[in-house]
């Protein structure tokens, strides 16, 4: 049969996510993308064409990268900040905004000259706690490092030798340095092409009168519980301190502590921190860097430096602005730390394919808890 050469070809309507814009060929396919992929409002996503990414870095690279989006790379080099990946609304108030943006390295000038002069004690008592938001004297967060030694026969074994707690004004409120349980095998010195430097800053003196990593850790949980019991802790709410670091996994488990799950924020492990793969963490100091705008760890390593930046990239995680609209009513109230209940079950794919990619969406529940939802419980 001769084709009419005035018919139009038909063509294969393609069902776009309305997340990160992957097309399919059924809408049955959209659906189970939906449910494998957790898209939310909370997702990164480009300031041009709104397109969601899994990750801040997967941003980046559809901003910058190699084989960016055009059209998005053009707006992002005359109008975005390098640091947030914000788009502003012209190049000046870009320059206005990138003074704000780029912070200055974290010294000790904002902590007293005794607090300064006792870090060379091994000793520091426990000072008033400053006043939280919530207009008592209970920090809501406080800021953990903890610098490691060498133990065992080859020093490969990490032994906490020294510990720092800021609250949320990056004020010290707690610092020691820790006698090993242990002979301490390693002072971790790094070697240069003719010199070699401390990168830990700790010497055998200032372990001598250390405290004891069981001392250590009965006033690193008075000031993170508050007075709450550990049993009380782990439910949701109370006056438990919220607990930021970077690699906090590695620091509880040399201090030998635990703390729940749902008070600690992660700098190494929140998702949209991550690389693009959303498998491996970066380094504290490449995303201090690239997130901040300034560089820490030349040289010795300084846990209130350390703790000022996780502090710091937390509470700039946590003032980023997610529309609300499609907000699950219960979802501050969700642990993220399991896999969130599934929205799109297969019983209910007949149900699910009339709804449009944007109703899908607006459905859709991550799979981690932003660190926004912080700032919604407390204001």
């Amino acid at each position: 049969m001769d084709l009419d050469p005035h018919q139009e070809p038909t063509t294969t309507r393609r069902h776009k996510c309305s997340a990160c814009y992957q097309q399919f060929k059924k809408k049955e396919h959209l659906v189970d993308h939906m449910r494998v992929s957790y898209h939310s409002i909370h997702e990164p996503k480009c300031g041009v064409c709104n397109k969601h990414c899994r990750t801040l870095a997967s941003v980046r690279e559809h901003l910058t990268g190699p084989l960016p989006k055009r059209h998005c790379a053009e707006i992002f080099a005359s109008r975005g900040c390098d640091l947030c990946l914000n788009i502003l609304d012209s190049p000046n108030a870009l320059r206005l905004h990138e003074e704000l943006c780029r912070l200055s390295p974290a010294y000790h000038g904002n902590m007293t000259m005794c607090i300064v002069e006792n870090y060379a004690r091994a000793e520091m008592d426990v000072p008033s706690l400053s006043m939280g938001s919530n207009g008592n004297q209970d920090p809501e967060v406080v800021a953990m490092d903890c610098e490691m030694v060498g133990g065992g026969s080859d020093g490969s074994l990490d032994l906490c030798a020294r510990v720092c707690l800021i609250d949320e004004n990056e004020n010290v409120i707690f610092h020691s340095y820790v006698k090993p349980i242990i002979p301490v095998t390693n002072f971790r010195f790094a070697f240069g092409n003719s010199f070699r430097f401390e990168i830990t800053g700790i010497t055998e003196d200032h372990l001598v009168d250390g405290m004891s990593l069981l001392e250590v850790n009965k006033k690193i949980e008075k000031i993170l519980y508050n007075g709450e019991s550990i049993s009380r802790a782990r439910l949701e709410g109370g006056k438990a301190s919220i607990l930021v670091g970077h690699d906090l996994d590695h620091d509880l488990d040399c201090l030998k502590m635990n703390y729940p799950l749902h008070l600690i924020r992660d700098t190494a492990q929140y998702r949209p921190l991550k690389r693009t793969n959303d498998s491996v963490g970066f380094s504290l100091k490449y995303l201090t860097q690239t997130y901040l705008g300034y560089e820490i760890q030349n040289g010795t390593h300084d846990p209130y430096e350390d703790c000022v930046a996780a502090l710091r990239l937390y509470k700039r995680m946590r003032s980023q602005i997610h529309q609300t609209e499609f907000l699950m009513s219960n979802e501050s109230n969700v642990t993220f730390h399991t896999r969130t209940i599934n929205c799109f079950d297969p019983s209910r794919l007949k149900e699910l394919v009339k709804m449009s990619p944007d109703d899908l969406l607006s459905m859709s529940v991550a799979d981690y808890r932003c660190w926004c939802l912080d700032r919604r419980q407390n204001s």
